[in-house]
């Protein structure tokens, strides 16, 4: 039988079919395995995705299906007995097809490394760590990602005879180029490396509550070369990676996630101060945002119209914090409103009590 379109049409479907088969085959296998510590094909770990052998399988099937399936179709081109020129160009397809196959196993492999480092981390229950863990599995799996992307299309362009003539050539020029090249791409390099040193030199987590350029927001997202801010008003500010190294900026949650609420009254001379430190006492101990670490009321300063009062009070993160000052500083207000309105702040419009100012007499050459 010579060649025929036929061929190579039953030689895909059965390539397909046995790669469809040896899945199925391998997913039996790892289901019975797993089946004596409970982790099935749809176990999940709560952190969003499936765990164990089957779990693993399921996340790479589709690229491991489209790999096989291509290395069986191209150990079945001798079986076709197509001609020469088919039959070179028929073998080129389908490397270039294993290669990109190959290609997104490896990414999707990687993905799941960066899973399992992100679940290591969970199951400490240590948020610090877990965030530092993310940011920096992220920031690897990014970059591995787009080393396997370069690498994969690299190698689907060096099976064409021409490009592969181009190839040998820059490197045999790869001092000139990798200099043209650093040149062209310094910011984004910088970049880059403004962000390895941010995740493994722990500026900056994703969860962690920042104030970059005087706006207080939550840190996102960290890529390859910028970070997302989400805003108190659900406003997104993206920032350079670059930007982070090269300035400083506020980190509240760095070690730990605690913080201190402040808040600022500003009083008549006459407040009862040592009243008011009571009411606050009393709010903060049934309030469920103090944490109970620390407390204080205390004059700060003075003016000549007003006292400043600061209460201080600390919280288990920064939105607690918020939320927990913002309550104080109108609990405060409203039981000095309703009880003691005289130690709100007041504009003088009368003469104070006392005997008058005495006035100069005129004298002789003054003017009317």
């Amino acid at each position: 039988m010579g060649w025929s379109p036929v061929r190579l049409a039953v030689a895909a479907f059965a390539a397909v079919l046995l790669a469809y088969g040896l899945d199925r085959v391998a997913r039996a296998v790892a289901r019975r395995s797993g089946a004596g510590d409970g982790a099935g094909d749809g176990a999940s770990d709560g952190a969003g995705g499936p765990v164990g052998v089957p779990g693993v399988l399921a996340r790479c099937r589709r690229p491991s299906l489209a790999l096989t399936a291509c290395l069986l179709l191209l150990g079945a081109l001798p079986w076709i007995d197509a001609p020469p020129a088919a039959r070179d160009a028929l073998r080129h397809l389908v490397v270039i097809l294993a290669i990109a196959s190959g290609g997104w196993l490896g990414a999707r492999v990687v993905a799941l490394l960066v899973d399992g480092t992100v679940r290591i981390a969970v199951h400490r229950r240590d948020p610090a760590w877990a965030g530092r863990a993310r940011t920096q599995a992220d920031l690897l799996g990014r970059i591995c990602q787009a080393v396997v992307a370069l690498a994969t299309l690299g190698a689907i362009l060096m099976t064409f005879p021409a490009v592969r003539g181009v190839g040998t050539s820059l490197l045999a020029s790869a001092g000139l180029v990798g200099l043209v090249a650093g040149v062209a791409a310094q910011s984004t390099l910088g970049n880059v490396f403004a962000g390895v040193q941010m995740a493994f030199g722990d500026l900056a987590r994703i969860g962690d509550v920042v104030v970059v350029a005087g706006e207080w927001g939550t840190v996102e997202e960290i890529t390859l070369t910028a970070v997302v801010i989400a805003t108190w008003d659900q406003r997104r500010i993206v920032m350079p990676m670059s930007y982070f190294v090269g300035r400083p900026f506020e980190n509240w949650s760095r070690r730990t996630s605690r913080i201190t609420g402040t808040a600022l009254l500003h009083l008549d001379h006459h407040a009862p101060v040592g009243t008011l430190r009571e009411e606050f006492d009393a709010f903060l101990s049934g309030h469920p945002l103090w944490d109970g670490e620390g407390s204080a009321l205390q004059v700060v300063d003075t003016t000549a119209t007003t006292i400043v009062v600061r209460a201080l009070a600390t919280a288990a993160n920064a939105d607690d914090a918020f939320e927990l000052r913002c309550q104080l500083r109108e609990h405060l207000i409203g039981y000095l409103r309703d009880h003691h309105p005289y130690a709100l702040p007041r504009v003088a419009v009368t003469d104070a009590p006392g005997p008058a100012p005495r006035r100069r007499e005129a004298a002789p050459g003054d003017g009317p």
